[in-house]
């Protein structure tokens, strides 16, 4: 195989995984053999190759949602709340995030890794959705993350994070972090 077309198929592959088959993986090798290959070996390589592409990496997965968690959680904030509390949110409730959605996929089946995604939008007005990792072929979610808008009498606003998980049928209220808003009321999610 030419040189040039073995870097374009390094890059179309790259591109296509979102990075998650590692230069280590077994589809490099066999793009760097010299073609001298019998066809018993190629539909061995083949058969590895489609399981071993079926196994995903749970923390890179992981950390693949948690960038999309911030940007799901940034665009629901708003103009309005998210430089008020961005910095706080980033310290303090995104990394409690990035473990629950570790934890999560930890307990998933292995093999089911590959059908999980991120919802795209999170609710507006007064909803507590921020986002959720579903399952792609049921369209069940596996997690939900939420914040609610908390106003105890006689104090300010707060924003508290929290998530459910499918292993308890989204019973319990596990949570995340709170933020301080101030006394005066919030704006609506989502606003400008």
């Amino acid at each position: 195989m030419k040189n040039w077309l073995k870097k374009s198929m390094v890059i179309l592959v790259s591109v296509l995984t979102f990075g998650l088959v590692p230069p280590s993986h077994a589809i490099w090798n066999h793009l760097y053999k010299t073609g001298n290959e019998t066809a018993e070996t190629t539909s061995a390589y083949s058969n590895r190759t489609a399981a071993t592409s079926r196994k995903i990496d749970s923390a890179a997965l992981a950390r693949s949602f948690v960038e999309d968690a911030e940007k799901r959680a940034y665009l629901k904030f708003g103009e309005r709340i998210r430089p008020v509390i961005e910095d706080e949110f980033r310290a303090a409730v995104l990394p409690n995030i990035q473990t629950a959605i570790a934890e999560t996929l930890q307990e998933y089946p292995q093999d089911k890794l590959p059908l999980l995604a991120v919802s795209d939008q999170p609710s507006a007005g007064t909803g507590e959705k921020m986002f959720h990792i579903y399952n792609t072929e049921t369209n069940k979610d596996i997690i939900r993350f939420h914040v609610r808008r908390d106003h105890p009498p006689g104090d300010g606003y707060y924003f508290n994070f929290h998530y459910h998980v499918a292993f308890d049928h989204f019973q319990t209220h596990r949570h995340l972090g709170t933020i301080y808003w101030g006394k005066n009321m919030p704006p609506q999610w989502m606003k400008g």
